[in-house]
């Protein structure tokens, strides 16, 4: 009747059943070492009780039905989570937020879910711009930026439910990587260009990135914009003869916008942009052209050019705007022939006389097209070869879309006035004035009678010194097909080849061959398409917006030197060849330069070195022009022989008030002309002086030379006679010629020493007369007879200096061992003398002190011819 034992029926289970209570059944389960929940979450296992049995040895005993016994083993968080990975990785593109980045995950050892589960992440790493939800995903809170930071580096760590968290942290690196862009990288917004630099590349090192599309093909456009600048882009700024001249046109252009001068003073009242030779028409001025400028029959041939920048006509109902009329000047209101602009369009009007022939012929010619409106520089070239009319525009050909017949006009004895900017009006109104008023720019107008000018001359004429190049065309490669347009600002390229093309966008370059260019800004823009496999267009490449900076050119010194004052006999004025006026007169151009030392110290820079380099450009024109009195053509003139000319690029003008050489030619070719001038006059009794100025000038007057002033003296028949003596007593003896000594203190020397040199002399005179004739009565009375002949040579000498009236001026170091020279001889040593004078000396002596230098001069020369017997060499003591 009571319970023995209880019995556990399963392999190795780690529990006995012990029996507390026999008579009541109860018992206890217990482990017999400990347990771990780690290593067995829970035991299943069958339990039997058993009773004592019928015996003391108990071998009869009864055993209970079989009863099933399930534990669970109670966790306990001895375990901290640790993570999978020791450190964790991602890669992100800029700009970009991301829903996850990447997931870290941490384990946990517990055995039960509530300690072996993790319940939370946390970043440890404080202002990272990331965070972390419970299931390890990593994301960015805002978007991220490549140029800010290329890469992250944050701590994070794990909590498992029972809140214990992780022993060690974990490191999760964030890579940024830049979005790919597609489109052109490594170029500089800004190229700086030195004026003389010749070509340079734009784009160096520039390539292309495409982000790995399929590309079949790419399309560049290059494109220089100029058009603010002058006349559209960097030209020459010559006067219009000149460039003609230099472009080889034929002869006999007529400016009809020249710069206001005296002797083309119509332009004088109109607005004008210096340094382009612009003129600006504000609908309230015009010119009138002077009789005699241009031919009243113009023939059947000939051209009128003009550079014009024109926009829409201002008003509802547009007027008229004449650029060039020659309309009657009284009485009647008739256009003879006129170029106008007329709702954009330009309009060529031609009225044939009626002596030619009484018949319907062509009278108005009209043009339509976008650039006579578009505030744009363009150029115009109208060739008539009647009925035939052709406009050039930029180069290219235009037909005229209308052709307008007409009556010829009646023949009358009215004259005609010529204009620009406006037409005049001479009849139909109660005053003549002017009207039809042009709005715009125009420059370079000229008409020329009896020709038309040729394609060539025409595209050099309108020509930009400035541009895109490509550096060696050979390199382009096969692939690359390339166009320029006329002016060289547009250039497109096209190729298969991203690589070909990257090489020859690199070859392209920015040129600018004028030697003074105009300084600022040019804007380039580079465009491109790119073609896909199968597609039209797959990527949108940006547009390169740089600019080309052109820096201001040093200004260049023009000196013009040479001998600054002679005199000559009147012979030879009177002569047929007269006298050469600069016989070797110098232009010379420098610029100045600082030099920057890299040793100089912070208190020295202001003191930089300045260095003058001697440079060779062109001139445009260089005049002699008459100070005082103008030419007397009835006595006097400036001659020139027109062979000189030849092979050079220059023209002259004769006037009496000097002469005009112009022309665009280098510094040598002027010098070599110049020296050509001759001054004749054949009435000198008349003249005594006469004073010149010569000037140059480059570009239009932008930049001048100094004035050098010549005066020339006319030595008349009284004293030319010495002529060959005075020349050679002016030429400086040959030790002091490298001394240079200004040209006033040679004259003060002349006017001050002379008259105390006088009376030096006759002291010396008395004290020597008086010695001799104390002398002379010694001798008588000590040697009676040695005084006859002593007295004889003191007589002599006295003789020497008393024969004449005239004081000697004397240097007394110089030998005179040529005392006969010929007129030659001491003609080429005046020259050489005053070239030696000139070069040093500042001309500023006054006209009273160089005519007493010369009677000083002459008297010396008087004496000196009576005393050039004497081979032997006075001598002071």
């Amino acid at each position: 009747g009571e319970i023995c034992a209880f019995k556990i029926h399963g392999q190795e289970m780690p529990f006995e059943a012990v029996v507390l209570n026999k008579t009541s059944g109860e018992g206890r389960l217990r482990a017999k070492s400990p347990i771990d929940c780690e290593l067995q979450k829970e035991y299943t296992f069958i339990i039997q009780a058993y009773d004592c049995g019928s015996g003391p040895g108990g071998t009869n005993w009864k055993k209970s039905h079989k009863a099933v016994v399930h534990i669970q083993v109670k966790d306990v968080n001895e375990f901290s989570p640790v993570f999978k990975e020791s450190v964790y990785k991602a890669t992100v593109t800029e700009g970009k937020i991301y829903d996850s980045i990447l997931q870290v995950e941490a384990i946990d050892e517990d055995c039960s879910p509530q300690y072996s589960q993790i319940c939370n992440y946390e970043i440890v790493t404080t202002d990272v711009p990331f965070a972390i939800d419970r299931n390890g995903n990593i994301r960015n809170t805002e978007k991220l930026n490549y140029d800010n930071q290329h890469q992250y580096e944050i701590m994070v760590t794990a909590f498992d439910c029972g809140q214990k968290h992780a022993t060690e942290d974990v490191l999760v690196r964030v890579n940024v990587k830049p979005v790919c862009k597609p489109g052109w990288q490594d170029w500089n917004k800004r190229i700086q260009y030195k004026p003389g630099s010749g070509s340079i590349p734009l784009f160096p090192s520039i390539h292309l990135e495409t982000c790995d599309g399929p590309v079949s093909s790419i399309h560049t456009t290059i494109e220089l914009q100029t058009n603010y600048i002058g006349k559209g882009c960097d030209r020459e700024t010559y006067s219009e003869k000149s460039l003609q001249k230099l472009c080889g046109a034929s002869s006999g252009a007529i400016d009809l916008l020249p710069s206001p001068s005296a002797t083309t003073n119509w332009t004088a009242g109109l607005l004008m942009d210096n340094n382009d030779m612009i003129f600006k028409f504000d609908g309230k001025q015009g010119a009138k052209i002077p009789d005699g400028i241009v031919p009243k029959n113009l023939t059947d041939q000939f051209t009128i050019t003009l550079w014009m920048k024109h926009g829409p006509s201002p008003g509802l109902r547009a007027e008229k705007e004449t650029i060039l009329c020659n309309s009657d000047k009284t009485e009647m209101n008739r256009h003879h022939y006129a170029l106008y602009v007329h709702n954009c369009r330009l309009v060529f009007l031609l009225r044939k006389d009626f002596d030619q022939a009484d018949t319907f012929r062509p009278a108005e010619f009209h043009w339509k097209l976008d650039q006579i409106c578009d505030k744009e520089w363009h150029y115009y070239v109208v060739n008539v070869e009647f009925p035939v009319v052709t406009l050039y525009m930029d180069g290219t050909t235009y037909e005229p879309y209308l052709v307008t017949n007409d009556w010829p006009i009646h023949p009358s004895h009215i004259a005609m006035q010529l204009t620009v900017g406006a037409c005049w009006q001479g009849g139909e109104v109660t005053k003549p004035r002017f009207a039809q008023y042009f709005h715009g720019s125009l420059a370079s107008l000229t008409i020329r009678p009896g020709k038309i000018e040729s394609q060539k001359v025409i595209s050099c004429l309108q020509a930009c010194k400035e541009g895109l190049d490509i550096n060696s065309l050979e390199s382009l490669g096969q692939g690359i097909k390339y166009h320029f347009n006329p002016s060289q600002s547009v250039l497109v390229m096209e190729g298969d080849d991203i690589e070909n093309i990257n090489q020859a966008l690199r070859k392209v370059s920015y040129i600018n061959s004028r030697q003074f260019p105009t300084a600022g800004v040019r804007r380039l823009k580079v465009s491109s398409k790119v073609q896909c496999f199968g597609e039209d267009v797959c990527i949108t490449i940006p547009d390169i917006d740089a600019h080309v900076m052109v820096f201001q050119a040093n200004e260049p010194k023009i000196t013009i030197s040479g001998m600054d004052h002679f005199a000559r006999p009147a012979a030879q004025f009177e002569s047929e060849r007269g006298v050469i006026l600069l016989p070797d007169i110098r232009i010379v151009s420098t610029v100045t330069k600082m030099e920057h030392p890299v040793d100089l110290k912070e208190h020295d820079r202001g003191n930089k070195p300045v260095v003058l380099e001697e440079m060779l450009h062109n001139l445009d024109f260089c005049d002699i022009l008459v100070i005082g009195a103008e030419l007397d053509p009835e006595q006097e003139c400036l001659e020139l022989d027109h062979v000189e000319l030849q092979g050079k690029h220059l023209d002259a003008t004769n006037s009496t008030a000097g002469y005009s050489i112009y022309g665009v030619d280098n510094m040598h070719n002027y010098e070599q002309v110049l020296r050509q001038i001759r001054y004749r006059n054949w009435f000198t009794s008349a003249a005594f002086d006469r004073k010149f100025r010569v000037k140059c000038s480059e570009l239009n007057g932008r930049y001048t030379s100094n004035e050098f002033n010549l005066e020339v003296n006319i030595l008349h028949s009284s004293n030319s006679n010495f002529m060959d003596h005075v020349n050679h007593m002016i030429v400086e003896p040959q030790f002091l010629q490298s001394v240079h000594h200004p040209e006033g203190s040679i004259s003060a020397v002349h006017n001050s020493v002379v008259p105390s040199v006088a009376t030096l002399v006759i002291i010396i005179c008395v004290s020597i007369l008086i010695f001799i004739i104390t002398l002379g009565v010694y001798r008588i009375r000590t040697a009676h007879q040695h005084s006859s002949a002593d007295n004889e040579g003191s007589k002599e000498n006295e003789m020497d200096w008393d024969d004449s009236a005239l004081t000697i001026t004397v240097n007394p170091m110089e030998k005179y061992e040529k005392p006969h020279q010929t007129e030659e001889e001491s003609e080429e040593e005046d020259i050489e003398d005053e070239e030696d004078d000139t070069t040093s000396a500042e001309s500023d002596e006054s006209e009273e002190e160089e005519e007493e230098e010369e009677e000083e001069e002459v008297i010396v020369q008087q004496r000196d011819k009576q005393n050039v017997t004497r081979q032997e060499q006075l001598e002071w003591d």
